[in-house]
């Protein structure tokens, strides 16, 4: 009988068309789909500022609110943290971020790799987000510490070519049996629930990024830079506000497009109420929508 994985429970769905996808759709990378969107910043940028006017010290930015929006939407909507392996469907135990940054800005300067977990501990989850990326961040540019994950490729990089192939054929199928040993899950960047890259950091945009075959990432997320844009009104006017354009891609086989577009709606949704990140992961957001106008 089929059972859970270390990283997530198996999903047993009652359509079959799901069960039977995993077989005959290919790898992660033939399967991806990619959904982008224009959403209206201007309540995270008002948000900000009250948050930052109130503290200097302890500055917020747009990528800490993101991160944490996308980290409620997938709690709310769990369907996004699922991951295909061994051919089945899983839904992770953890929510888990990866995101990469540079040690300097300069051309010669190395990245480096953070992953992060939001966790349901009652604390304010856009300040666990927050505390969470600046500690990495410090720690790594101030080379307090390094990441592990580039320690592990550093080691896998002096094994010689036609070695290291074998070893990472035996490592992908060490994943696909849950074999894999807690020293590399620790470390590995594409086990998250989302890869999520910050481009608005760098002044830069795009509108697609790869999944990957390794692992078990099934999202994929860019976060464009921030500008005016206009935002059309029903009767044909229009306003410029702060917008964001967001694209994610995603392996299909989790879920379906209604899944996928609701969710998406949910994402607005809470840009548009970046207050309710202050509350814990867990917490209701019913005092900020009303259920029924979660996907209006």
């Amino acid at each position: 009988m089929p059972k859970d994985r270390k990283d997530g429970k198996l999903v047993v769905s009652p359509d079959p068309m799901h069960d039977f996808m995993p077989y005959i759709m290919g790898n992660r990378t033939e399967n991806e789909a990619v959904l982008a969107h224009t959403f209206d910043m201007s309540a995270v940028t008002a948000y900000l500022k009250k948050r930052n006017d109130e503290n200097p010290q302890y500055r917020f930015t747009i990528f800490h609110v993101v991160v944490a929006a996308l980290a409620k939407t997938m709690y709310l909507r769990p369907h996004l943290n699922r991951f295909i392996a061994g051919h089945r469907c899983y839904e992770r135990k953890d929510i888990t971020f990866t995101f990469t940054a540079k040690k300097k800005f300069a051309d010669n300067a190395g990245e480096f790799i953070a992953i992060v977990k939001a966790e349901n501990d009652g604390t304010s989850l856009v300040d666990q987000i927050h505390d969470k990326i600046c500690k990495t961040v410090y720690e790594v540019r101030s080379e307090k510490t390094t990441d592990g994950t580039s320690d592990m490729m550093t080691a896998f990089n002096k094994i010689p070519r036609p070695i290291l192939r074998l070893v990472i054929r035996f490592l992908n199928w060490l994943v696909y049996h849950d074999w894999v040993p807690q020293a590399i899950r620790d470390v590995d960047p594409y086990l998250s629930s989302v890869f999520i890259s910050n481009l608005g950091s760098i002044k830069m945009e795009a509108n697609y990024h790869h999944l990957i075959n390794w692992s078990l990432n099934s999202i994929f997320v860019i976060a464009n830079r921030m500008y005016k844009q206009p935002f059309f009104n029903e009767d044909g006017t229009y306003e410029m506000k702060d917008g964001m354009n967001i694209s994610v891609t995603i392996d299909e086989r989790i879920a379906d497009g209604f899944y996928f577009a609701k969710s998406l709606e949910l994402f607005k949704n809470i840009l548009a109420h970046p207050e309710m990140l202050e509350d814990p992961l867990g917490e209701p957001i019913d005092k900020y929508i009303a259920q029924e106008d979660w996907f209006k």
